[in-house]
């Protein structure tokens, strides 16, 4: 995972469609409202208005997501992060979160209740802390 960008955005709180019309930008690279709706109405099942793109794509800008640059008539937006740093983002945030209940046993109890590849990926987690810890020292 990419590590934390010196840039955050605003609020990261994402709605599913916001979170849609995310994806599509990361994929895309840059995009105008069109080229995001014709991606979602490429889904044969499903509806949405230009102006529901446009609006979500200025949400998106104001909660510090993309960006928005006009050229000569036409509005192109692109990601403020990329996919892995918005990825490492979201995850540390609630990362934080969980861990703020501030209750050990809850924690530990969560931890206790992981399936066996949960467990391999926490065990991995905790030599790649254990790692840094040593690297920090040695710094000191």
């Amino acid at each position: 995972m990419a590590p934390l960008p010196n840039y955050r955005p605003r609020q990261l709180s994402l709605g599913p469609l916001e979170s849609e019309i995310l994806e599509i930008v990361w994929e895309l690279g840059v995009a105008t409202v069109k080229d995001v709706h014709e991606r979602i109405l490429a889904d044969p099942n499903r509806e949405l208005a230009y102006t529901s793109v446009t609006t979500v794509l200025r949400r998106l800008t104001e909660k510090g997501w993309l960006t928005c640059n006009k050229q000569e008539r036409a509005f192109y937006w692109q990601p403020a992060v990329t996919r892995e740093q918005g990825q490492a983002i979201l995850a540390y945030d609630r990362l934080n979160r969980f861990l703020a209940i501030g209750n050990p046993d809850l924690v530990a109890s969560f931890a206790d209740s992981l399936d066996t590849a949960s467990l391999e990926q926490i065990d991995a987690i905790a030599s790649r802390l254990d790692v840094i810890r040593r690297q920090r020292e040695g710094q000191q």
